[in-house]
This record gives C-alpha cells, sequence and structure tokens, in this order.
C-alpha cells in the first residue's frame, strides 16, 4: 500500500480554513502533492458545490500534465470531470470540475464573464513564480470576491514564497503550511570554471553518477536537450538507458512519456518546466546545467523575450530537491560555489522584468482606467506603465486612457499587441501569412550568420531587411535545416528550425480569430505597410542622403545598421532597436528595418501628421529661422524656409536667448542689473511712492520690445538696453529713484561712494578706512528707513569689518584695528581721533 503525500496531513485543517474564511495560503514544498490532491480534496468534500475548482498553473505543460495525473486518479476520461485549457488547446467540456488553466487562459475569461459564473474556486499554484499574468488575475480575483461573488474561494499555494508578504495582500486570509517528506541530497559543484558547451559537461557528470539511479538533467532549451542527449549517448554508461527530452514543445505524446513509470533506467532531459509542478518518479540525481530560458523585456525588439540565463540560487534549490523524493539522493551542479554564492537569491518578479503593454490593454479591455490605482501585489515602475501606455496609444489601440474598438479586437490575439495588430492590419492587404512568418523571424536569434559568405539572393538591395530573412527562411526550409547548407548560405541552421513552430501559432492564433492565413501573394508594399502599422512607434528618417544617422519617433537618434538592405531609403521603420558600446560614446543601432513611404504615414496615421509653422533660435546661425513643418507625430518629415521669421515670435525668441546669458548686449553692464533692484528696493520699502519695479515677465516684455524687428544677434547686440530699462519710468519717477534709491551716496568728509544694492541682502558701500575718517553716521536712504551698510576695507581693500554703527566702530573696534594694520601698512595714515 502506498504511503499518503503529505499533504493530507492538512487535509482537515484545510476544508476547516476553507469553510469558514474564502482566502488561504498553502505552503508545502514540491512533491508534497498539493497540485494534485487539494483540487480533489474540494470536489471530495462539496465545497465547490455544483460549482468548478480553476487551478492556474504557470506553464502548459504542467496543465495538461497535471490534468491527466488527476483526471487518471479519479478513473475518468481526460476532458470530462477533469480537464485542462492552455493557448490554442482547450481539453474540457460543461461536466469539467476539476480545470488546470495557463494564467493568461483565466484573465480573459473574466473579461468576457466578468462574474465567473460556475466557478467555485480559483487556485493559484506555484505562485512563488511570480509570473505577471497571475499577479494580475489573483488582483481581479479578490476585487471580483470583494463585490459580487463574496462565495468565491481562493487558495494560493507555493513552494517557498514571502508568505507575510502575500497574507498582508490577501488579508483577511488564513496561513497553512506542510513540512513534506523529503531526504538529504548531497550537493557538488565543479571545482573550477568550464569553457566547455554546457551538454558536455552535462554527459560528463551522467557519467560519473551513472550508478546512483534514474537522472534528471536541467537544460534551458530544446536545442540544448538534445544536443545534451546525443552526449549522453556517446558515454558508455547509458547502455540500457532511456533517454527522454521534456519540453513544452514536444507532442503530448513525447511528454507523458518522460514522466510515466517505467521499468527500465531513465535519464529525463528537461527544462524548468520540471523544477515544481510535474512530478517524474524514481529521480535519484539531479544534473543542473544552472540556466534557463527567463522571460525579459527586451528593448531591441520592443517585445518580451526568453533569453538563456542563469538560475537563481532558489531555482536551483527547487531543482535539487527533485533527487530527495523516495530517498537519499545527489545533485550536480555543473558551475562553482563561488559561482553560486554570486548569483541573486531568486527571480525578480516579472512584473519587474516585462513588457506591461500585452496586460495593460487586457486591463484597459477589463474596464481598468487609472493603472496607478489599480490592485498590484508589487507595483512596476511608472516608467515602464508609460511605456506600455505610450506603445498601446501609438498602435491605436488606446485613446485618453481608455481601449478603442481596435483595442478591443487586438485583445482576442493571445500575442504580444504589436503582432495582433499586424496581423489585423495583414487581413486587410491580404498577406496575414506574410505577416505571421514577420512576427515568427523576430522572436529568437538572428536568422543570418555574422561574417559569413551568403547566398547570393541575400545580397539584394530591397524595400525590407524582412524579406532577406523570409527568404533564407526558405532556403533553409528548402533544404530541411541541415547544418552544412545552412552554413553554405550563410544561415543559422538551428535558429531556422525555430521559425517553424513559432510561424504555427501565429497561424493558430490568426484562424481562431477568423483571419485568412491561405497565401496571396500580394507584393511587398502590403507587407511593409503592416510592419509599419505594427512598428510606428520606430519610424525613422535618415539626416540626409551621404549619412546612415538618423531621427527616430520620440525624440531619439540612431544609426542604421551598414548591412541593412534599406540604407538608401529617406524614411524606414526599424523593429530592433539597440545599443551598442562605443570606444568614445554608445550608439543607437537601428536594425531590421523596412523603407516606408511618406504617403503612407498620411494614409495610415492621419490623426498623427501635423503641418505648421515653426520658429527657432539656430544658435550656430546666431539667428531666428521660420521653417514650415511636416511631422510625424514629433519626427520631422519635410522642411521648408519661411522668410522673414514672423517678429513677434523672432523677438520673443531673441530675448529668450538675452535672458538665459547666451546673447551678450554690449550696452547691458552691472548699472542695468543695478537699477532694476534700486527700483526693486524701493517699491519695496517706500510702496507711497508708487515706483514700479521690473518684475521677471516686465524684463521679458522689455526685452522683446528691445528687439522687435530684429532677427540675428548683430541685429540686437548693439540695442541701447539702458535707456529702454531708465524709460520704463517717467522723468519723475526716474528722479524719485535717484534721491531715494541713489548710484552714489554723499558722506560728511565729502567721498561720493557707490551703494551696492544685492538682490537678497541690505544695500551697502565699501571704502577704506582712511576714506572713512570723519564719518560717524552714513546717510540713511528710501525716506531714512533704510541704513546701508558699511563694509570696512584695510589698505589690501580686503574686509575687516562690515557695520551700520561707524561711531560704535571707531570707540570699540579701531583702536585694536589700528595697532595690528598700522604694524603691516605703516606709509598709511593712521589717526588717533579719526
Amino acid at each position: 500500500m502506498s504511503t499518503p503525500l503529505p499533504i493530507y496531513a492538512l487535509e482537515p485543517d484545510l476544508l476547516e480554513k476553507l469553510k469558514e474564511g474564502r482566502r488561504l495560503i498553502l505552503s508545502a514544498p514540491t512533491g508534497s502533492g498539493k497540485s494534485t490532491q487539494v483540487p480533489q480534496m474540494l470536489l471530495k468534500h462539496g465545497l465547490l458545490g455544483q460549482g468548478q475548482a480553476v487551478v492556474l498553473q504557470p506553464r502548459r505543460l504542467a496543465a495538461r500534465l497535471l490534468a491527466a495525473r488527476v483526471s487518471e486518479e479519479l478513473g475518468t476520461e481526460l476532458g470530462r470531470e477533469v480537464g485542462y485549457q492552455v493557448r490554442f488547446e482547450n481539453v474540457a467540456s460543461a461536466a469539467t470540475r476539476i480545470k488546470f488553466v495557463t494564467e493568461g487562459i483565466l484573465l480573459r475569461r473574466m473579461i468576457d464573464d466578468p462574474t465567473l459564473a460556475g466557478t467555485a474556486a480559483l487556485i493559484f499554484d506555484e505562485f512563488h513564480e511570480r509570473h505577471l499574468y497571475g499577479d494580475i488575475t489573483l488582483a481581479r480575483a479578490l476585487d471580483l470576491q470583494e463585490s459580487g461573488r463574496p462565495d468565491l474561494r481562493i487558495v494560493v499555494m507555493s513552494a517557498t514564497l514571502d508568505g507575510d508578504a502575500l497574507e498582508a495582500y490577501l488579508k483577511p486570509c488564513s496561513r497553512l503550511a506542510s513540512e513534506g517528506r523529503t531526504f538529504p541530497v548531497e550537493i557538488a559543484y565543479s571545482p573550477a570554471a568550464d569553457d566547455r558547451p554546457v551538454w558536455e559537461q552535462a554527459a560528463d557528470a551522467f557519467a560519473r553518477s551513472a550508478g546512483r539511479g534514474d537522472a534528471l538533467v536541467f537544460m534551458p532549451g530544446g536545442y540544448e536537450i538534445a544536443r545534451t542527449i546525443d552526449a549522453i549517448r556517446d558515454r558508455k554508461e547509458s547502455r540500457g538507458r532511456l533517454l527522454l527530452p521534456l519540453h513544452g514543445e514536444l507532442s503530448p505524446h513525447d511528454q507523458d512519456a518522460a514522466v510515466a513509470r517505467t521499468a527500465q533506467p531513465k535519464v529525463v532531459v528537461a527544462t524548468n518546466v520540471a523544477e515544481t509542478s510535474i512530478t517524474i518518479d524514481g529521480i535519484r540525481v539531479v544534473i543542473d546545467g544552472g540556466l534557463a530560458r527567463i522571460p525579459r523585456y527586451d528593448p531591441y525588439r520592443g517585445i518580451n523575450t526568453l533569453p538563456v540565463e542563469k538560475i537563481s540560487r532558489a531555482s536551483a534549490d527547487q531543482r535539487a530537491g527533485r533527487a530527495g523524493r523516495t530517498a537519499p539522493g545527489l545533485c550536480l551542479r555543473l558551475w562553482t560555489a563561488k559561482d553560486h554564492a554570486a548569483r541573486p537569491a531568486r527571480e525578480l518578479p516579472e512584473v519587474k522584468r516585462l513588457d506591461l503593454s500585452e496586460v495593460v490593454l487586457t486591463l484597459k479591455s477589463a474596464g481598468v482606467r487609472d493603472l496607478q490605482a489599480f490592485r498590484w501585489l508589487e507595483p512596476p515602475s511608472a516608467r515602464a506603465l508609460q511605456h506600455a501606455e505610450d506603445l498601446l496609444a501609438d498602435l491605436g489601440a488606446t485613446r485618453e486612457g481608455g481601449i478603442t474598438d481596435l483595442g478591443r479586437r487586438m485583445v482576442a490575439f493571445p500575442v504580444h499587441p504589436r503582432y495582433s495588430r499586424m496581423l489585423l492590419a495583414a487581413q486587410e492587404y491580404g498577406c496575414v501569412r506574410e505577416a505571421a512568418l514577420v512576427a515568427a523571424l523576430t522572436q529568437g536569434r538572428d536568422l543570418l550568420l555574422r561574417n559569413a559568405d551568403r547566398d547570393d539572393r541575400l545580397k539584394e538591395a530591397g524595400p525590407s531587411d524582412f524579406i532577406v530573412l523570409m527568404k533564407a527562411w526558405e532556403i533553409a526550409a528548402k533544404n530541411d535545416f541541415r547544418l552544412d547548407a545552412c552554413r553554405r548560405a550563410g544561415i543559422h541552421a538551428v535558429a531556422a528550425r525555430q521559425v517553424g513552430p513559432l510561424l504555427e501559432q501565429f497561424l493558430a492564433a490568426a484562424r481562431r480569430e477568423g483571419l485568412d492565413v491561405e497565401r496571396r501573394s500580394p507584393g511587398d508594399e502590403a507587407l511593409r505597410r503592416c510592419i509599419l502599422i505594427g512598428f510606428s512607434d520606430r519610424v525613422a528618417r535618415r539626416a540626409d542622403e551621404g549619412t546612415l544617422d538618423c531621427e527616430v519617433v520620440h525624440g531619439r537618434k540612431g544609426v542604421l545598421a551598414r548591412e541593412s538592405v534599406v540604407r538608401k531609403s529617406p524614411l524606414l521603420v526599424a523593429a530592433e532597436i539597440r545599443e551598442v558600446e562605443g570606444k568614445t560614446k554608445d550608439r543607437t543601432i537601428l536594425s531590421l528595418a523596412t523603407a516606408v513611404e511618406p504617403a503612407w504615414l498620411e494614409e495610415l496615421f492621419p490623426e498623427d501628421m501635423t503641418r505648421r509653422s515653426e520658429v527657432f533660435y539656430d544658435p550656430a546661425a546666431k539667428r531666428v529661422l521660420a521653417e514650415e513643418r511636416l511631422r510625424f507625430r514629433d519626427l520631422v518629415l519635410e522642411k521648408k524656409r519661411v522668410e522673414p521669421p514672423p517678429a513677434d515670435a523672432a523677438a520673443r525668441l531673441l530675448a529668450e536667448e538675452i535672458l538665459a546669458g547666451r546673447i551678450k548686449l554690449s550696452d547691458w553692464d552691472a548699472g542695468v542689473d543695478q537699477w532694476i533692484l534700486r527700483l526693486a528696493l524701493l517699491a519695496r520699502e517706500c510702496p507711497e511712492l508708487e515706483v514700479a519695479p521690473i518684475t521677471d515677465a516686465d524684463r521679458r516684455t522689455l526685452l522683446e520690445h528691445l528687439c522687435h524687428g530684429a532677427v540675428a544677434v548683430k541685429d540686437v547686440k548693439d540695442r541701447p538696453v539702458k535707456r529702454a530699462f531708465r524709460d520704463w519710468l517717467n522723468p519723475a519717477m526716474q528722479d524719485l529713484v535717484e534721491t531715494h534709491a541713489p548710484e552714489r551716496l554723499k558722506l560728511p568728509n565729502g567721498k561720493t561712494p557707490k551703494v551696492t544694492y544685492p538682490a537678497d541682502g541690505p544695500p551697502y558701500i565699501a571704502l577704506r578706512i582712511q576714506d572713512l575718517y570723519g564719518v560717524r553716521q552714513v546717510p540713511r536712504i528710501a525716506l531714512s528707513r533704510v541704513a546701508p551698510l558699511v563694509h570696512i576695507l584695510a589698505p589690501s581693500q580686503r574686509p575687516v569689518q562690515i557695520t551700520q554703527d561707524l561711531a560704535g566702530f571707531w570707540k570699540e573696534h579701531y583702536p585694536k584695528l589700528k595697532k595690528e594694520l598700522q604694524r603691516k601698512y605703516p606709509k598709511h595714515e593712521w589717526r588717533e581721533k579719526p
């Protein structure tokens, strides 16, 4: 009799807490049985009523295999009482009570059926992986539970997660934890870094550990899995063993074979799909390549991609645990202990590293207008949200924060908004298959080998780099993707082979939405228009015929790749934009370019086209210029000089340059600034005199008047700015200023020092001690309301005292200063009684 799974120890508590409340966090290690048994517990004990349990899985393969396992355990046909639904595949019926789905499927259902009629429980499995759609769907589920569905039960399950943060988010909720049942796993690291291909290292590790039992080898993707199986097959230790791949692109039959119980010893080589939900019995050895394809936003392509990266320490622990399910095990890590310590503790949540445009479009279709106020478990950056909003607006999917009719049509396609927009456009132009191929070509690694000889058909100049890639893929397909034939043509065989399945996925999405995918050969113009529609935020104009420098929409600059076949086109759209480090500065390279016509922009984006006269100051020419400019969004497409520039605008621009200090007027000296400050002091201290100060706005107005009729620096540099500022006041007011905020003071000893009026302090005079002999008090100004400061200077012109009380200075401080200064400056007059 088999031992009960560890999760059953929690069954009574789990049922009690879900009867008392509606939210539960369940932590249980991999292999405890939570993924398969918890939905069965809810069904068996009546917690679903007549409704359905929907179990969310991060991966399609796990959803299908788990559904098959539960269906087998219940003794039912898959698709009846237990079913699953993933992208492009729905194996379920009206009788289905337990349904395994991927996260995007449920979110789309919430849009179509906001009340989730017939759903009694939502189970979020492997939530620690923090997939973007899992976060979003959980937030929507909580909103639904709090509004129209208080009866809905929500269970969040994971092997490892930050329970405290999640509990605070789900409050009020209950928590349960299972210790599981695991055996010790010996972990060994590579003694030194190894530059050989990871599959060769894995084959060596297998040979060393072959006597320990069945093995599970982790590799990042299908290509590496195939190479690993070939490398292990070459080792004598593989004789008598089944070598089985496991990844999402395999047929269901091959996936089932990898997880089935077998009498014969086996080696399963899998992607990180085997890291959590899926159970493979009999594994005693884990060989971990330490790599995975991790979804990340690729700013070059403007889409989410799957680059191969090092896994986190948390993922490595998950993988190692697979070796200790039923007996002590061994985990061989193909990296060093030092490398392990340097790896991140865990992966960033997808909301922090993915392009959000697809999920934002989905939320918009559900009526969410204010993304900042959305119920984020962890909010994305404001920049990421703004990027998504901008892209969707550029694609015509949203307007003023709300979704458009076009955007609602785009939501129906389970692909990135760029490609849903392209496919919809391709339906109009009769080139759906070609547009789908373009979409497939942008997803993987470069199709053409760098620095390699190419087939002559791939060297011809043409209207799009995509057309070259399409030809390359056709050449590779005709040669059955053979490595030697592809290499002779300059084509990456593995990359070419990976395009086909992607193409079929895009075509399947198009068929589901009723698009015509039959080839019509409409010519390249139709396809180029579709590419433009999908990448309208990447439109670029070459600066001139002799350069590859380009200006790009949204104020960006870049250089068209030299290998592009459209390098002579004045206007283009770049599907790829990447930063390249240079010796002196980084460069932005535009590639995967397609030539476009200005008339297409007028036709396709009439609301984004503007034609207007613009006046600007050209610092190189040192003059104001006027041009009539045609813009696509903010990108200038055409410009025509207008002479002369409008007088008012020219005066305004010249005044701005003067105020900014970039144009110097010969007549503007310190006296002008002091005149402005003298007015300011008098207006502040003596308001009854009604002297008007010169504000910043007045200063601008005065300068605009001074510059009127001029268009260049040479026209204004000698204009009488002093007179202009003085004439701000009538003669009577000018006399008041000279009287009560004078330029100079007359002292009792006959000296007439200049008064300095600071912007942020009292006015002052500055005189040497000898020039102040005979002066006990300085005349006050501003109707005797302001006593100027006196900066008393040594013969060296350096201040020795600042005061408003000269009489006190002579009495208290002068005798001591006199002794010190007389020694330094004996030739100067030093009076006993000054």
